[in-house]
């Protein structure tokens, strides 16, 4: 199971690395490009609560199976596409398998570890996922750089294949109560989340007036609420809405959505900057990188220590968030010319805000929900996570393309600056242009993080009828379940 918390992670924050040499060799630019990262999260985050509960029915193991397998296809469909399209539809079938993953992963070391170890068990995925997101972007560089981008997809589906074998050895659990498949809920929760994402994806070429934006958009919206009516009539639901009134799982599941999403812009985005601005290679921006993910490997067992310690859950997280606000604010030192050392202290800083709590979240969230809803919990967070991340990374890259449109006056040149192709005359221009929509993205992002910390620093006050137990209330109240 760890391993694929290693290799996803690895797959996303990598991917970011390869795609100016992607937007070269296919001729790709705007939408169409930002997919190949989009489609994978945005599929990932439309089908982790289904195959969260699907696992609760049918069986964690047998449902993580099927997403390593399902992976591995679209890794190896990846490898050998010879047009943009392809690419994006081999990644989006990636992403489906990636959702079987992850959300039953997350399930299975929630049925098998209970108290204090649960807590460990997560630190351990938050570590290893966390050593995914620091590899990720030195590996494919270097593969990249190297051998070619092709390469980069095919080493990741050798590595789906040996999680498939993994599942040999992995114990079967699933609900005691096992109830029909919510197929309504199912199908319009994934057409809602998929048609938002994607009217959000045609607003950088199409812009936010069009009907391409605005029609999806729309039905996406109607999708959710006629999902919302769905659930509360079903006796099966798929995402049992009565979850959503505890204030502290919503709590927590919103530190999920702002750790995953306040560094995911920088996480995409800043390797092509880098390549386009400053004219570092593939490898050089992926070492770049191991500034932000390093410390995501090397934080979250620190931060699980100080909750089993007595550090209440509720200050780490809200540090953690302000540490992921400060650093974005921060990085508006991003300049054309700027050089590693000037990177060091904001990327550090969202890094470690980052990993002090990436598996604690889970944890905590956890420890709110009975043993029979793990899997549709698990599936829940990692919809909030992906789809958080999925949308930043969309609005981000919408609106870098956006602002530099309304600088250069179009939106071809635009989304080929955005893509970190910068070459011709004007160069020194499209550069200053780029950094001014980097500051403002950032200064965005920024804002977005302090406001998430005050709200989860609230949710997660304690009422007036209960006792403060010092290392979180949470761990220690529902230690046994």
């Amino acid at each position: 199971m760890l391993l694929g918390f290693l290799t996803l992670p690895m797959l996303m924050s990598g991917t970011s690395v390869a795609l100016p040499r992607i937007g070269a060799d296919l001729n790709a630019s705007g939408a169409s490009l930002q997919w190949v990262v989009i489609g994978y999260f945005l599929t990932a985050s439309s089908t982790m609560l289904v195959a969260g509960s699907l696992g609760d029915l049918f069986g964690r193991r047998r449902v993580f199976a099927a997403g390593a397998v399902v992976y591995t296809a679209g890794a190896l469909t990846s490898a050998i596409a010879s047009d943009i399209l392809l690419l994006d539809a081999a990644r989006t079938l990636s992403g489906v398998g990636a959702a079987g993953v992850m959300a039953c992963g997350g399930a299975i070391l929630g049925a098998t570890f209970i108290g204090p170890a649960r807590t460990r068990a997560f630190a351990a995925m938050g570590t290893t996922a966390g050593a995914g997101m620091a590899i990720g972007p030195t590996l494919s560089g270097w593969l990249v750089g190297s051998l070619g981008w092709r390469a980069a997809f095919a080493a990741f589906a050798v590595v789906g294949v040996l999680i498939w074998a993994g599942t040999v050895f992995m114990t079967e659990s699933r609900a005691v109560t096992r109830p029909r498949i919510d197929l309504p809920g199912a199908v319009t929760l994934i057409a809602a989340l998929a048609l938002v994402m994607f009217g959000f994806n045609q607003a950088s070429e199409a812009g936010w007036g069009s009907v391409l934006v605005l029609a999806p958009v729309a039905a996406g919206l109607v999708s959710l609420v006629v999902f919302t009516m769905i659930e509360h009539r079903s006796p099966h639901p798929v995402l049992d809405l009565t979850m959503l009134r505890d204030r502290r799982f919503m709590a927590w599941c919103l530190a999920c959505l702002f750790v995953a999403a306040g560094p995911a812009g920088v996480t995409t985005f800043l390797p092509t900057y880098l390549q386009g601005v400053n004219g570092a290679s593939a490898q050089a921006a992926g070492l770049t990188m191991l500034m932000l993910t390093a410390p995501v490997l090397l934080m979250p067992q620190v931060g699980a220590q100080l909750i089993n310690r007595g550090v209440p859950a509720r200050a780490l997280i809200t540090v953690s968030l302000l540490m992921i606000a400060a650093g974005n604010a921060w990085l508006t030192v991003l300049h054309p010319g700027i050089d590693a050392l000037g990177l060091l202290g904001p990327l550090v800083a969202i890094g470690t805000g980052m990993g002090l709590v990436v598996g604690t979240t889970d944890a905590q969230a956890m420890n709110q929900v009975e043993p029979d809803r793990l899997g549709m919990a698990a599936g829940f967070l990692n919809t909030v996570r992906a789809g958080g991340a999925t949308l930043v990374i969309t609005l981000f890259g919408t609106a870098l393309i956006n602002l530099l449109q309304a600088r250069i006056g179009a939106v071809g040149p635009a989304a080929r600056v955005a893509a970190g192709d910068l070459t011709g005359p004007g160069r020194s221009l499209h550069a200053t242009q780029f950094t001014d929509a980097w500051h403002i993205a950032l200064w965005s992002v920024a804002a977005l993080c302090a406001v998430a910390a005050v709200a989860v620093w609230a949710l997660l006050a304690p009422s007036r009828r209960e006792p403060v137990v010092p290392g979180g209330a949470d761990a220690l109240t529902h230690a046994g379940k």
